[in-house]
């Protein structure tokens, strides 16, 4: 079985926002939300004020991540930089489990 790989992916956002891209991102968050469920994503967040969105992809390839990128339905707005990972530590990693009282 392979292994899959952590990929950083930094984006670069217009400067502005055109009604094309803003109609997108309802279909934007949908895909992004597939990929945390399907744990293609770990980890995505924006910054408006710098133009720039990054994600972490959990992939087995970097061609794999391309493809990732290029079903989300803003890809074509952006420019994507991707940089495989050595490692990545969140603190999710590092909870406690919730207590059942079940």
């Amino acid at each position: 079985m392979r292994n899959k790989f952590q990929f950083m992916v930094d984006f670069t956002l217009p400067k502005v926002l055109s009604d094309d891209f803003l109609e997108l991102i309802p279909k934007q968050k949908d895909a992004v939300q597939n990929y945390f469920l399907n744990g293609s994503i770990i980890s995505y967040a924006f910054s408006k004020e710098s133009s720039k969105l990054w994600a972490v992809f959990n992939a087995y390839s970097y061609k794999d991540v391309k493809r990732l990128i290029f079903k989300l339905p803003l890809s074509k707005y952006m420019n994507a930089n991707i940089s495989p990972l050595t490692f990545n530590h969140t603190a999710s990693a590092f909870e406690i489990p919730v207590f059942s009282h079940n």
